[in-house]
């Protein structure tokens, strides 16, 4: 098959090592990219990740940018390059200087930052539950000395939010300067409104927009349709919520009844009618959600340990009384975390010193057999173990009607599934690609990055984007450029070239999916090894959240084993 998107897209690498980025790194350990924003027009590009620091590149007329330069070329990650190798390679068509560093003061990591339109200011969300608006003028964009600066928090920081009690994951911005929304692990959805000030520590902040009883870890708006935003988290469905009340009966509008206490109205769920094969009933989550920019009522989510699905809010929806599932109500509890339980601000949510130890010694004393239980069930026939998924497939479906906090509003179901990659370790974000949104892209954990025809589902290009997990990419507005990042300290560019693709991974396109399929029924559980690293996580995190109770401040930042 002739792989037209690759001629496109495919055969640029960004494998260059930024080396401010790198300079970051604590003690040899590797940190995250997590957040990539196109920004002004596609200008600038707005970094951040574990390092807790926002760096703004922008295009060096020039050419060449010196050592601190984001550049595309036709090398590997891996390979060494001189700085004389690199200022002549005839594809540097898009050399991208850093401009600015900023320390945001944030104390864990950030999963996202956003330039709000109109201005200069940048919006950060982190895992310490804050909100933090930084603005350091023109400067931002355009250095005045012409080399990298570095602001401090005390010049940069206008504005520091505590309205979250969950760790804050996302932000959308509107057509403002001035107001954005977030999303975060406490289940809510907020509007920041920067014209006007309130105390936090005071409980005057003001209402949610959304208010679930299950963590949130995703939103979407399309600037065509502002008044709509979909939302997803620990749940099987995504919630697709109007803002349009002003003196108008919307639920009735949209076929419910109204509600007047809310601040804004559910009207649409969006859903699978079953459960991928091997997805555990109360581990269904959805890492990332995009609604298309061009057309405004397409949808995409990304579901953990499952494919990627489109979907559209034109559909028409099914009644949750219509549903035919022989499903019973589940009364346990889902997994620990997943159920929404705000702790104190001034309590930190960890376990006990003693309970972590405990859990500790007892994964490392079973940490053998768990990894030779694991080796036995890869060996498995996977013929056999198709057989019994497809005889237990009644149980892997949903039921509309129960375990959820929106029963009663209708729900629509995918156009589309796009599958072949593998979204277990970490949360991905999934996005459209192409002039008119005409492909959809997703990260895995294989280190490539998938595309998908978005009319067909059909496969068009497997690219390697990262040395262990892609988790982001972001589309310029207008050139053909697309950025990249993941686990490891780099950012990537892909651009048009008309070399023959050296990262495309098309080639050994079956193995690839035939092993994503294979971890992916696995899924998260069923490795022994990132059962470790998480318990390891939690550990390191009780023990800082105990020093800092006790007066201290620990400058060690957890490694990114799982947004």
């Amino acid at each position: 098959m002739v792989n037209c998107f690759s001629s496109c897209f495919g055969s640029i690498d960004g494998g260059s090592t930024i080396p401010g980025l790198s300079t970051c790194l604590t003690s040899g350990n590797a940190r995250c990219v997590n957040a990539l924003n196109w920004a002004q027009d596609g200008e600038l590009l707005i970094s951040s990740g574990d390092d807790t620091k926002i760096r703004v590149w922008r295009m060096d007329p020039t050419g060449y940018g010196g050592a601190n330069t984001l550049r595309t070329g036709t090398r590997p990650s891996s390979s060494l390059t001189s700085e004389a190798e690199k200022s002549s390679n005839a594809m540097d068509e898009y050399p991208f200087v850093c401009q600015a560093v900023i320390s945001t003061g944030h104390t864990q990591n950030v999963f996202n930052a956003q330039m709000l339109p109109f201005s200069t200011r940048i919006a950060t969300v982190s895992g310490d539950r804050q909100v933090r608006v930084f603005d350091v003028g023109e400067a931002v964009g355009q250095s005045p000395t012409g080399s990298e600066m570095s602001y401090n928090t005390r010049q940069s920081c206008i504005r520091v939010l505590h309205c979250h009690s969950g760790r804050t994951k996302r932000i959308i911005t509107e057509d403002s300067p001035d107001l954005f929304l977030t999303v975060a692990e406490d289940g809510q959805v907020r509007q920041h409104d920067l014209r006007t000030s309130h105390s936090c520590t005071s409980g005057a902040c003001p209402a949610p927009l959304v208010d679930l009883p299950h963590e949130l870890s995703t939103i979407a708006l399309s600037p065509l349709t502002p008044y709509q935003f979909v939302v997803g988290g620990e749940s099987p469905y995504a919630h697709l919520f109007d803002r349009r009340h002003a003196g108008r009966y919307l639920r009735a509008e949209w076929g419910m009844p109204p509600d007047e206490e809310s601040a804004t109205t559910c009207v649409r769920r969006f859903g699978r009618r079953s459960r991928a094969k091997g997805e555990k009933k109360g581990y269904e989550h959805i890492t990332g959600a995009r609604m298309s920019a061009w057309n405004g009522h397409e949808v995409l989510l990304s579901y953990n340990s499952d494919g990627v699905y489109l979907f559209s809010t034109r559909d028409e929806p099914e009644s949750p009384q219509g549903s035919r599932s022989i499903l019973t109500p589940n009364p346990k509890r889902r997994r620990i975390g997943t159920t929404k339980s705000p702790p104190s601000r001034d309590e930190p949510s960890i376990y006990s010193d003693m309970e972590m130890t405990y859990q500790l010694d007892t994964l490392l004393a079973d940490s053998d057999d768990a990894m030779d239980e694991i080796d036995e069930e890869s060996q498995v026939d996977e013929e056999d173990e198709e057989t019994e998924e497809d005889e237990d497939e009644d149980n892997r479906m949903f039921n509309p009607a129960e375990a959820d906090a929106h029963q009663t509003v209708p729900v629509i179901y995918p156009r589309m599934q796009f599958t072949g990659h593998c979204n277990v370790e970490t949360v991905k974000d999934v996005n459209f690609l192409g002039p008119h949104d005409e492909f959809v892209t997703s990260g895995s954990d294989d280190g490539n990055f998938f595309i998908w025809r978005k009319s067909t589902g059909e496969l068009v290009d497997i690219l390697e984007g990262d040395e262990r997990v892609v988790n982001v990419i972001e589309s310029h507005p207008h050139l053909p450029l697309v950025a990249v990042s993941g686990i490891d300290t780099t950012i990537k560019l892909f651009a048009p070239t008309r070399r023959i693709p050296s990262f495309s991974r098309w080639s050994n396109a079956e193995t690839i999916k035939k092993n994503n399929a294979q971890t992916s029924r696995r899924g998260l559980s069923g490795s022994a090894e990132l059962q470790f690293a998480h318990l390891v996580l939690n550990y390191e995190q009780a023990l800082r959240g105990l020093r800092d109770t006790e007066g201290g401040h620990s400058e060690e930042l957890t490694q990114c084993i799982n947004q």
